[in-house]
C-alpha cells in the first residue's frame, strides 16, 4: 500500500526541526509526525537516513529530505535570494559554531563561554542592524533564524534581555508570541513502531 502523507521525524525543541515545521504550519502542508527522542533513534529513522539528525521528511514517492533548510525549500518552494542565502550561512556556521560552544561548554575542549557568548554577539549586532533597515526581511528567512536565536536568549535570558538589541528583541518575541509558532510547538509523546498516527499541524 503506498504512502498516503510525507512523513515528518522531529524533536520538538531542536531548532532544525523547528523551522521545518514552521515552514510546514504556514502552508498547512500536513504530514505524519513522529517525534523521536535523539538518544532512542527509531530504526526506520536510522534506515533512511542514516546520519541519524532530525528532521527528516520521507515524502509520498519514497524520496528523502535529510536538511532543514532544504525541507523549507520543498514545503515553501523557497528560492533563497543571495542575501537569504548569507544570513542562512551565517546563522548555520558562524552563529551556531559559538552558540554550542556557549550553551555547553563542557563539551569542547578549552573553550571559554563568555568569550563564546561574545563571539555569538557579533551576529546578533549584525542581525539587530538588518532588521532596523527595514529591509524586505522574508517570512522564510525569519523562520530559518528564530529558532536559533531563541535557543541563545533561552540560555540566559536576563543577560540577553539586558542587551540593546531592540530589533532582535521584538523581532523574536514576535515570534515567538506567534500562532504558528505555539502551533509548531505542540508536544507530541515518543513515537514508536505501531503507534497510532499523528497527523501535524
Amino acid at each position: 500500500m503506498a504512502q498516503q502523507l510525507p512523513i515528518l521525524y522531529s524533536f520538538r525543541r531542536c531548532p532544525y526541526a523547528m523551522r521545518a515545521r514552521m515552514s510546514i504550519v504556514r502552508t498547512e502542508s500536513k504530514v505524519e509526525h513522529r517525534e523521536v527522542l535523539l538518544r532512542d533513534r527509531p530504526p526506520h529513522m536510522l534506515e533512511i537516513s542514516p546520519k541519524g539528525t532530525v528532521p527528516v521528511l520521507l515524502l509520498s514517492d519514497g524520496a528523502v529530505i535529510e536538511e532543514s533548510l532544504e525541507i523549507m525549500q520543498y514545503v515553501l518552494n523557497w528560492e533563497l535570494s543571495e542575501q537569504e542565502a548569507n544570513w542562512v550561512e551565517r546563522n548555520d556556521n558562524e552563529f551556531k559554531f559559538h552558540l554550542d560552544r556557549y550553551k555547553y561548554p563542557n563539551r569542547y575542549e578549552n573553550v571559554n563561554e563568555v568569550e563564546q557568548r561574545s563571539a555569538a554577539s557579533n551576529y546578533l549586532n549584525d542581525l539587530d542592524h538588518y532588521l532596523g533597515q527595514e529591509l524586505n526581511f522574508s517570512i522564510a528567512l525569519s523562520d530559518a533564524l528564530f529558532p536559533f536565536v531563541r535557543q541563545f536568549a533561552n540560555h540566559d535570558r536576563n543577560w540577553f534581555d539586558e542587551q540593546a538589541w531592540l530589533n532582535v528583541h521584538t523581532w523574536l518575541a514576535q515570534n515567538l508570541d506567534s500562532d504558528e509558532f505555539k502551533r509548531c510547538m505542540k508536544k507530541h509523546k515518543q513515537w514508536f513502531d505501531g503507534d497510532e498516527l499523528v497527523y501535524f499541524p
